[in-house]
């Protein structure tokens, strides 16, 4: 099961950490405008004099990724690396594309000064347009924003805009080591600017689906900037009935795509075509698809398009920090949609229910290879749980241990007999408890038949549960940090499909012999537990599902809101 551990330092990019100076820290303030100089001198001031970091440029723009922009001037000996040999800045017209393309990636073009940057730029191009020489502190300024712009953007676009470790969300990704500042060298040499950003952009499916969706919830947000709230009122709405609220839900579910186009949407008549957009709006939401518009589903109703966008945005982010080389065959779970998915060559060939971790025992998001599985599992019970929940069951019955064939062991060796029975259980707690507790393999182990393995330091784990009936509910949070799978024995079987020794008939008897057996996978396959709470699956439908552990509050807190470039513009009309 799930122990908490305490929080470590976790090797990062650098990058990564430097960039997060744009949202924990105020700009510094000018201490005193430097003397006109050449660029490269100017350059050079500003990365080696003491009041170099608190230098605005102009625009009051701070240098944000500072520490790695003095590393690329540096080894450059402090020389403009943008301006080219007449100060045209003949690459910089590529960095603003893809500044500006960045606003399709739930990024904020303003993170990356696109507007000193077009200003200092336009001022320059007029100033050689009529023949005049270049102002160095204008070129100067410019070059190290489009520095500062590009290592910024290719941190944010490979790793994500917020260092995950900073958050207080049970998220362990790690991510990849990258040099941007040799990056960027090589980008402008080979006149590559834009193609370089393009390919930091995660290429996985469940990236690139959703940015579609993005553009699409932010047209919703544009023509419907204050969404009107559908009231609940008992009885909950059925087929059948009429109702005075109906034609709001018909047009709701209209322009949300779950009710067809050419139904009549002023109709207050609960007829079969709404039944059907019901049920699509509850199953894409996660809600219990019965077709009944009650509570929960008024309340998905309400939720306004600028809310799904921040939404998106916020799962956008979370894939930018992980999941960018799953593998050719993984597993993924998707912890907010209590589901499990078998994925090879990009395509889901297996999918079931789990249980996840309940909000207190929230499951955590890593990456590790499954190596074994183990048939007929003991349960080593965690210490937390023996202490806070066995225990005190003990206490009221001395006989709970053997009805559920839970052993106590001292030092790895099980106690027997009168040592056993001497155990004074009601002087026994949280700070006194020198015993390990484990249960054995049956129908009372929480663990089922068979577990399934990926060493890591959480001690969380796949298994099978002897508690069927929660796979049923909506809302599987309920186990204290290992995932519960659905088809445990289809799992495996698949997973052991190129194994001679393995078959269903062999797998079945070996459960039903009852004893505890390791069995190596013959293809070692990595595990993704991920947590997701809008994603477009591969139907091309858009899913949410809500936050359960609370994480989309956490990083909305941190993450700050995105903007739209004033010259995109917003051409969509309210209604």
């Amino acid at each position: 099961m799930f122990t908490r551990l305490p929080r470590l330092p976790m090797s990062l990019l650098i990058c990564t950490l430097l960039a997060q100076l744009l949202f924990s820290a105020p700009p510094l303030l000018l201490a005193g405008e430097p003397q006109a100089l050449p660029a490269t001198e100017r350059i050079k001031q500003r990365f080696t004099s003491e009041e170099g970091r608190s230098w605005l440029t102009a625009g009051e723009e701070s240098v944000y990724s500072y520490d790695m922009a003095a590393v690329f001037y540096q080894k450059r000996e402090y020389r403009p690396a943008w301006a080219g040999s007449d100060s045209r800045f003949p690459q910089a017209d590529a960095l603003i594309s893809s500044i500006l393309q960045a606003y399709e990636e739930g990024l904020t073009p303003e993170y990356y000064h696109i507007k000193p940057v077009e200003a200092l730029l336009a001022a320059l191009r007029a100033r050689l347009a009529n023949n005049l020489t270049p102002d160095p502190a204008q070129v100067a300024d410019l070059d190290v924003l489009l520095t500062d712009a590009f290592l910024l953007l290719s941190c944010h676009l490979s790793n994500g805009c917020i260092n995950p470790v900073m958050l207080k969300a049970e998220w362990f990704a790690h991510n990849e080591k990258m040099d941007v500042t040799a990056l960027l060298e090589k980008s402008l040499k080979e006149n590559r600017i834009k193609e370089t950003l393009t390919d930091l952009t995660p290429k996985e499916k469940l990236y690139t689906r959703l940015r579609p969706a993005l553009a699409r919830y932010r047209e919703l947000a544009a023509q419907y900037p204050a969404w009107p709230e559908i009231p609940f009122a008992s009885p909950s709405l059925k087929k059948g009935m009429r109702d005075g609220r109906i034609p709001a839900i018909r047009q709701r579910l209209a322009v949300l795509g779950d009710l067809p186009a050419g139904e009549n949407i002023n109709d207050d008549f609960f007829d079969a075509a709404l039944v059907r957009a019901v049920l699509s709006f509850q199953t894409r939401h996660g809600l219990d698809a019965d077709g009944v518009i009650g509570a929960k589903t008024i309340g998905a109703f309400n939720v306004s398009p600028a809310k799904r966008v921040r939404q998106i945005e916020i799962n956008l982010e979370r894939l930018r920090w992980s999941f960018r080389n799953p593998g050719k065959r993984y597993l993924l779970v998707n912890i907010a949609n209590f589901e499990l998915d078998v994925v090879e060559e990009g395509e889901t060939v297996m999918t079931m229910r789990v249980v996840v971790g309940k909000p207190f025992w929230d499951t955590p998001v890593f990456s590790k290879k499954m190596s074994y599985l183990v048939l007929n599992p003991p349960w080593n019970i965690p210490r937390s749980i023996a202490v806070e929940e066995i225990l005190p069951k003990v206490r009221r019955d001395r006989q709970y241990l053997l009805k559920n064939n839970i052993r106590v062991l001292r030092n790895g060796s099980t106690i027997q007999g009168q040592q056993l029975q001497a155990i004074e259980w009601s002087r026994l707690s949280i700070d006194n408890f020198p015993y390990q507790l484990r249960q054995d393999p049956g129908p009372a182990n929480p663990l089922g038949s068979i577990k399934f393995m990926f060493p890591n330091e959480f001690d969380v784990y796949l298994h099978d549960s002897p508690n069927k009936g929660l796979f049923q509910r909506s809302v599987r949070a309920f186990s204290h940090g290992c995932i519960r799978i659905e088809k445990p024995v289809e799992l495996a079987i698949h997973l052991l499909r190129d194994s001679q020794k393995w078959t269903r008939e062999t797998l079945l008897a070996a459960i039903r012999e009852g004893r505890e057996q390791t069995v190596p996978l013959p293809q070692p396959l990595p595990v993704h537990l991920l947590y997701l709470t809008a994603w477009v699956d591969g139907k091309q439908t858009v899913q949410f599902r809500d936050d359960i552990y609370g994480r989309d509050r956490v990083l909305d807190e941190s993450l700050p809101a995105n903007q739209l470039p004033a010259k995109m513009g917003n051409t969509s009309k309210a209604p």
